[in-house]
């Protein structure tokens, strides 16, 4: 029997299915009874779901990235749909196919990764460009690169999203140039391949996208200079001079200043022109895709999305279109 897949899912719909488990919460109502929240998700979309009068119990029995059997309910509430679970058991990862439960990117990998490489080496600074030949020798850490997410839940949250949403960067970039003549254009574009380079040892993706220790404890946009050290060491080799150290400050500072504020955990504020380009075409790419992913993921019978704690609202997806044109 065809999966029932979490983005075919309709207000009253009956559920009886494998989902992943995330962002479990145990929570009082009104009355002070106990109810379990969680969101269950597959490739295809995620919802909220909640089990009423759940205990201390039922909230130990799994933990997030595990798999549940679920049956319950769809319903729609306040204009979002949500689950209400009667019964749930936990799923041994041995029993289910994990392509079912990891979302991928829709696009080509090798052909995004053959855009990255493009550009790259249309740099004309040399320097820039042995650098960039000291990543892609490196089997081990571009295959990481072309499978990462770009994040958890913000942005990009799937399989082949960080080599997407660089790639993104890189084609806005090159249009945008033109009209940017002080930024140094080759400079950005290797800030652009480099800025998120360290998610490659923040983020896991075996069962469910999560972070690993190492990631939690130190965090992508450190692991991103060490990354880069260890690969400004390897340039001497391939250009036959050592890698300028002004350039390797510039680089580092895009690295470090790209989130763009203290609040969003910049070590740095933007300094140069390259930095600041690269903060805000990060963010737009980052926005735009966090929220025309929301949409599409809230479902066919809902007008708004379910409240997204990240982006502190929800967004309005409307009605389906009427076609039919006014005079």
């Amino acid at each position: 029997m065809a999966r029932q897949m979490m983005k075919s899912l309709t207000d009253g719909a009956t559920v009886d299915e494998v989902f992943v488990a995330l962002d479990k919460q145990l929570r009082a109502n009104r009355n002070g009874n106990s109810y379990l929240q969680m969101e269950l998700r597959d490739r295809s979309g995620s919802i909220a779901a909640r089990q009423w009068n759940a205990n201390e119990s039922a909230f130990r029995a799994f933990e997030e990235g595990d798999f549940l059997h679920v049956k319950g309910k769809v319903q729609l509430f306040q204009g979002t749909l949500q689950m209400i679970v009667n019964f749930f058991e936990k799923v041994s990862p041995n029993d289910v196919d994990l392509s079912e439960f990891l979302p991928h990117t829709e696009q080509d990998i090798s052909k995004l990764v053959e855009k990255v490489r493009s550009f790259l080496r249309k740099m004309s600074n040399p320097h820039l460009r042995a650098l960039a030949e000291a990543f892609f020798m490196d089997e081990e850490l571009m295959q990481a690169f072309c499978k990462v997410p770009a994040g958890i839940r913000h942005h990009h949250a799937y399989l082949g999203g960080l080599v997407e949403h660089v790639t993104s960067l890189m084609e806005a970039w090159d249009r945008l140039a033109p009209l940017y003549l002080s930024v140094n254009k080759d400079l950005l574009f290797m800030g652009i391949f480099l800025h998120d380079i360290g998610k490659i040892r923040e983020l896991t993706c075996d069962k469910a996208l999560t972070y690993s220790d190492e990631g939690q404890l130190i965090g992508h946009i450190v692991q991103g200079v060490e990354i880069l050290n260890e690969k400004i060491a390897c340039v001497p080799e391939l250009s036959g001079e050592p890698f300028p150290t002004e350039l390797m400050w510039r680089l580092k500072h895009m690295i470090l200043s790209h989130h763009g504020t203290y609040e969003f955990g910049s070590p740095k504020l933007p300094m140069t022109p390259e930095a600041v380009a690269l903060h805000h075409l990060d963010n737009l790419d980052a926005k735009v895709h966090a929220f025309t992913k929301e949409i599409e993921d809230a479902g066919k019978d809902a007008h708004w999305t379910p409240y997204n704690n990240l982006l502190q609202r929800k967004l309005y997806k409307g009605a389906t279109p009427d076609t039919t044109s006014v005079d």
